[in-house]
């Protein structure tokens, strides 16, 4: 295996190894096809079925559960997926497969009937199980004995998940709302399968790298001295432990299917009531009441320091479910927004610089990621040539769309601004303000993570503050109206800098604070914290039209303003404590 590390070091683009960035264009394809879809899907969903551009026209609060089933899934598969890609197959046939079958979800949503819609979700849902936790494990691979390297490689690859999600919300989002909805779901899957092509033809370039897990002897040698004292004890699962996790997963997977069938569909297999809640309800009550015990009943059986710390990190995985449930609106609720209440035409000279604008935001960051590509094909012309051909008639595929769309952009008198370009405003704010956030991180002025939690959830709550005041002259009950893009900017732009204190923190502290026997289930345990936010992000969502009529949509974003702020000021107020639980872990 270090002769197949050592190999890979030969072949460096920017000081890293070539195989890095075959990784990066591989989630970049990756990321520009989920999300490209996903904007989508609300927009799609709820569109109406007389029209230009005729959708479904289902009511949001049906096309949020859905949306929120979907999203949910696709957190807790991962845990599966690594699973099989750890003990069966590798990470690399793992990444295939989910490439693969990822292709057939995007090509089943391009039909646009029922059955292909539920079929391509959940296809979509058992590809993304294979493929996001095995890409970043072979990237761990590769780093092996050189950990020094390791920050800046995960943030090189995190700047390929951006630029997917950039470029993939702007293109199908583009070909979706002015040619059709298959036009960008379709778009989607080609981009999905060259990204698989270019892995597979790419792999002979890793060797032995991800083709089995790790040995334990492997693991063994990476764990300090500090981890094996913290350690003193084993905690094996128990036969209760088992019943109570299949008992609880049982309870939640009920509810995330009997949700969205139950409105959609009119399928209720929960129809009961306890204690005067519903069945639904009830169920995942009861899940989240049975999955607390074993977490508590598990912990309570390690040493005092140990226990402390794991509590900790429940605490941070608290705010984690609130602070999705809120973040997550921006592709949902704040997507049907941008359609339906925001003011997205623009003529004159505000239409000119707005397009000039758009023309730079496209254009120079494509010029600098194929300036990267050139780099990698000098290194690997002659190693992988037909990975790097497919990459070639990918990148050619996105400029004579870029360039397409830019023609037609600039040829319109005036312009209207997709309901999906507001989408990518995140990802912008993200590759942009991340080395702002990463040197502030680095200085003397590093907040604790608790104050980073408390100022991410307060900057997020602001978002949706600036939101409630743009939508104060929106009438109760109104269906339409026409604000001003700046608010949904400035939205955008404050709730992702909310992301930044947030997101990229959470696994950080696990890392650190979790034993190293106990790391992958309290890793699944945090993708099921993320999980509980994105469901609960639809749930939330789902309202927008019951508390719009009842009494306004400031009121509706409001909700997220208190809620978030609120949660902020607790988690700053928890420092001190927080601290004391962590012994010294910063």
């Amino acid at each position: 295996m270090n002769t197949d590390i050592e190999n890979l070091f030969k072949d460096r683009v920017l000081g890293h190894p070539a195989g890095l960035f075959v990784l990066f264009f591989t989630e970049m394809w990756e990321r520009f096809s989920f999300y490209g879809m996903r904007v989508l899907l609300v927009l799609f969903l709820t569109a109406p079925i007389i029209g230009d551009n005729p959708g479904w026209e289902w009511p949001r609060e049906h096309a949020l559960a859905l949306i929120g089933t979907y999203a949910s899934l696709l957190y807790l598969t991962p845990i599966l997926g690594g699973y099989v890609a750890d003990k069966l197959i590798g990470y690399k046939k793992a990444i295939i497969i989910g490439c693969a079958v990822m292709t057939l979800g995007h090509a089943c949503m391009a039909l646009e009937t029922v059955w292909s819609l539920y079929a391509g979700l959940g296809l979509l849902i058992i590809g993304t199980g294979f493929f996001k936790p095995n890409i970043t494990s072979v990237i761990s691979e590769m780093y092996r004995g050189k950990e020094s390297k390791k920050d800046g490689a995960y943030t090189i690859f995190y700047m390929g998940v951006n630029a997917g999600a950039f470029f993939g919300m702007m293109l199908c989002g583009y070909l979706a709302e002015n040619y059709g909805w298959s036009w960008g779901f379709g778009l989607a899957g080609i981009f999905m399968f060259l990204g698989m092509l270019q892995f597979w033809l790419a792999s002979p370039l890793f060797g032995k790298i991800g083709d089995k897990p790790l040995k334990a002897s492997e693991i063994n040698d990476n764990v300090d001295a500090e981890e094996l004292e913290v350690e003193e004890k084993r905690n094996p699962f128990t036969i209760l432990d088992y019943i109570l996790i299949i008992l609880s997963s049982l309870g939640g997977l009920l509810y995330l299917f009997n949700d969205p069938l139950s409105k959609i569909e009119n399928i209720n297999f929960l129809n009961y009531t306890l204690f005067g809640i519903d069945g639904s309800n009830a169920t995942v009550i009861i899940a989240l009441i049975i999955f607390l015990i074993l977490i508590i009943s598990r912990t309570l059986r390690y040493t005092k320091l140990v226990r402390n710390r794991i509590f900790a990190v429940s605490i941070f995985g608290l705010f984690t479910v609130f602070f999705f449930a809120t973040f997550e609106q921006n592709l949902g609720t704040m997507t049907i927004f941008a359609r339906d209440y925001t003011d997205r035409t623009l003529t004159g000279s505000a239409s000119l610089i707005f397009k000039i604008i758009d023309a730079l935001l496209t254009t120079v960051p494509m010029m600098i990621i194929t300036w990267v590509l050139y780099l990698l094909f000098k290194k690997t012309y002659t190693r992988i040539p037909f990975s790097n051909i497919a990459l070639g008639v990918a990148f050619l595929g996105i400029w004579g769309l870029l360039l397409f769309r830019l023609y037609e952009k600039f040829a319109q008198e005036g312009n209207e601004v997709e309901a999906s370009w507001f989408a990518i405003l995140n990802s912008f704010f993200i590759i942009t303000l991340a080395p702002l956030f990463s040197r502030w991180w680095e200085s003397k002025y590093n907040p604790s993570a608790a104050h980073k939690y408390g100022i991410g959830l307060i900057l997020q709550g602001l978002g949706f503050a600036v939101l409630v005041f743009g939508t104060l002259s929106i009438p109760q009950g109104a269906a339409t109206a026409s604000v001003s893009m700046i608010y949904l900017i400035f939205a955008y732009l404050l709730i992702t800098m909310g992301e930044l204190c947030v997101s990229p923190v959470g696994l950080s502290y696990l890392s650190k604070l979790v034993p190293p026997r106990m790391i992958g289930f309290m890793f699944g345990i945090w993708y099921l914290a993320i999980a509980i936010g994105q469901k609960l992000a639809g749930k939330l969502g789902g309202m927008i039209d019951e508390i719009t009529a009842e009494y306004s949509l400031s009121s509706f974003f409001l909700i997220f303003t208190v809620l978030c702020v609120l949660l902020g000021l607790i988690s700053i107020v928890l420092n001190r404590p927080l601290k004391r639980m962590m012994h010294g872990i910063r």
